[in-house]
């Protein structure tokens, strides 16, 4: 099985300003509180705890990174959409997390899980918007698609695959279950053909 075993923690940034140097490779995963962001982390990754998984949304407010490899980085981005969440903490992710996606030059690709009984939602859409302008692409992992069955799932693929031709052609989308094991080897394939290409790039200032 392909999969991101060689993974470990790193550090944890709560400003943008205390990122790492913009070196090697980075994939960043995103998604909605309770989406199964930290899921799909510890699946990838074959292990329990990798990432925290929380029953509380909205808990986790920092941006933890992992090394999968040498200058190679999983990067795992606070959630959002939970209203209980307080307005200043909105604007904390807001800045960090735009920030970040916007301006991190090593940033190679962005999984997003989206739970695939509420797809693309407002926030889903606002984040892709905020890749535009860099043409980072994205890869949605639809989780939770134990919750359905396979011709429900099949329906729910083929209608977002249908929204992201018309409004967001540099995302690709595919079905995802952590709990099931399901989609987990094709997810990996893409986080590291991301991260081989974004390795082989000298970082800037170093020349030919």
């Amino acid at each position: 099985m392909s999969t991101l075993r060689n993974i470990e923690f790193v550090t944890t940034v709560a400003e943008l300003h205390t990122l790492p140097p913009p070196h090697g490779a980075e994939v960043a995963f995103a998604g909605r509180s309770n989406a199964g962001k930290s899921s799909a982390i510890n699946a990838l990754a074959q292990r329990n705890r990798m990432a925290f998984v929380s029953k509380t949304p909205g808990r986790t407010q920092h941006i933890n990174y992992f090394s999968v490899g040498p200058e190679r980085y999983l990067v795992d981005l606070p959630g959002y959409g939970y209203a209980a969440v307080p307005a200043a903490a909105r604007a904390h992710w807001h800045d960090l997390v735009g920030g970040y996606l916007q301006t991190r030059e090593c940033l190679q690709g962005v999984i997003l899980i989206m739970d695939v009984r509420r797809p693309l939602t407002d926030l889903d859409e606002k984040l892709i918007d905020w890749l535009r302008p860099t043409n980072v692409p994205v890869h949605i992992l639809l989780s939770k698609v134990d919750k359905l069955g396979r011709e429900q799932a099949s329906l729910a693929l083929r209608e977002v695959n249908a929204a992201l031709a018309r409004r967001f052609p540099n995302c690709t989308a595919q079905l995802f279950s952590s709990t099931r094991k399901i989609g987990i080897v094709e997810a990996a394939k893409q986080i590291q053909r991301w991260l081989n290409v974004g390795s082989n790039k000298k970082p800037p200032g170093t020349g030919e």
